[in-house]
């Protein structure tokens, strides 16, 4: 396990002794890769697949059907025509053929209307697929920055540790010499152990991290580049934020397709209180029918119509479309607030981690100032062994904060773009074939 962490501090090392290094997998390259193989997205493009193979079962309904029927077997007739030939009852060996092809005329729009509502169907999933894209990369982000930002926290515990060491070390060599009390030799040992404890915490944070990249992007992270911030991307106010946001998140354009697609669905119910019209082109050859030997031929070329009378039935489910077109509705100004909503919590999250990074940095700062007079002046008696160690831990924390914040910051910022269905753009990341719509 201590050689897993090894390898990974040596990868952060790198990344921050050489950033534009080719070595690094860069912030673009992990999402293309996790678009085009991660089982959230790739369930996705099935669903979207699927359903267009639907509208292609809708559009059959506008061409011409035709079926053949053959059969061979033996018949036994009684009927008046073979006693009336002498014969009581007959048997002969029974074929038939038959051909009959039907072109559909006029259902009261219910085909046509299947079609839109299976069409609307296609691009509600082909959003769907959009928004798990753009949904599974912002997952995919939030694992690369929590990998590299808590390599980051590792490295500042080791330091942290390291500082603690040497600090005890020089306490014994004072306390060896009788200079030094044993209450400072406990207190750093405490210390010293405190240090540790928070190695291995962020030591198993790390491991949570890179679990957590192995789930999404399907492998363990290797050395991954520090990536650039996009804040030049954003609108200047969260109200343009929103405005985008409404125009092009795939989940409400998702819903609002599943508006037409009830639309439609309610259209087409209606079409069962019209009759259905056919034209049918047909012809029978069977010999040996019905007691009757020899062949019997016939042709016909007709215009059927036909009308069905479901008691009720129909009346009933003209109604239930009406409410879910009511329904669709109402999930999509649900869907609304929320999307509003999510740009909202963004917005402030990003201005809040904006503000307080500088606050942050700040403390760092100060801490580092601060840490290095407490140890002049504990050189010179002016200050206690406690105070340097609260100073140490002091710095440290404010250095754990302030990476936090930069991961934080960044993170904002991909939640915003995100927000505003525009984050595979803004990596220059290709979208799925499957989320392209049908005019």
């Amino acid at each position: 396990m201590r050689y897993k962490f090894i390898i990974h501090y040596l990868a952060a090392c790198l990344v921050l002794l050489f950033p534009g290094s080719t070595l690094g997998e860069s912030l673009k390259d992990v999402v293309s890769e996790t678009i085009s193989s991660n089982p959230d997205v790739q369930i996705a493009r099935n669903q979207r697949n699927a359903t267009e193979q639907e509208l292609e079962q809708a559009r059959a309904g506008f061409f011409p059907t035709a079926e053949i029927t053959v059969g061979n077997g033996v018949e036994s007739s009684n009927n008046p025509t073979s006693r009336a030939s002498g014969h009581g009852r007959r048997s002969f060996n029974r074929t038939e053929a038959e051909i009959l092809a039907r072109q559909l005329l006029f259902d009261g729009f219910g085909t046509e209307s299947e079609v839109d509502r299976q069409k609307a169907r296609t691009n509600a999933s082909a959003y769907t697929t959009f928004g798990t894209s753009e949904t599974t990369a912002l997952r995919a982000i939030d694992s690369f920055l929590n990998v590299l930002n808590e390599q980051q926290l590792v490295k500042l515990a080791e330091d942290n540790l390291k500082t603690h060491e040497k600090i005890y070390s020089q306490i014994q060599k004072r306390s060896e010499r009788g200079v030094g009390r044993k209450s400072d030799t406990q207190q750093t040992l405490g210390r010293l152990a405190l240090a540790r404890t928070n190695l291995i915490n962020e030591e198993n944070n790390l491991e949570d991290a890179i679990a957590a990249f192995q789930n999404v992007v399907g492998r363990e992270p290797g050395t991954l580049e520090v990536p650039d911030a996009l804040e030049h991307l954003l609108t200047g106010t969260m109200e343009e934020a929103i405005e985008i946001a409404l125009d092009n998140h795939p989940t409400l354009k998702s819903a609002e397709a599943d508006v037409v697609a009830a639309r439609a669905q309610k259209k087409a119910a209606k079409s069962a209180f019209f009759p259905r019209v056919h034209l049918e082109v047909g012809g029978t050859r069977n010999d040996n029918i019905d007691g009757i030997e020899g062949s019997n031929r016939d042709a016909h070329l007709m215009l059927r119509g036909r009308y069905s009378f479901t008691g009720g039935r129909d009346i009933a489910r003209r109604e239930e479309t009406a409410y879910l077109l009511s329904e669709a509705k109402e999930v999509r100004n649900r869907t609304r607030r929320q999307v509003i909503e999510s740009m909202r919590l963004s917005w402030h999250a990003y201005e809040r981690s904006k503000t307080a990074l500088d606050s942050l940095k700040e403390h760092v700062d100060a801490s580092v100032q601060a840490n290095s007079a407490y140890r002049k002046q504990f050189s010179i008696g002016q200050r206690t062994l406690l105070d340097v160690l609260d100073s140490e831990n002091e710095l440290f924390t404010a250095r754990i904060d302030y990476e936090n914040g930069k991961r934080d910051f960044l993170f904002s910022i991909y939640r915003i773009l995100a927000g505003t269905g525009k984050l595979l753009w803004a990596l220059e990341v290709p979208v799925p074939e499957e989320a392209s719509t049908i005019p």
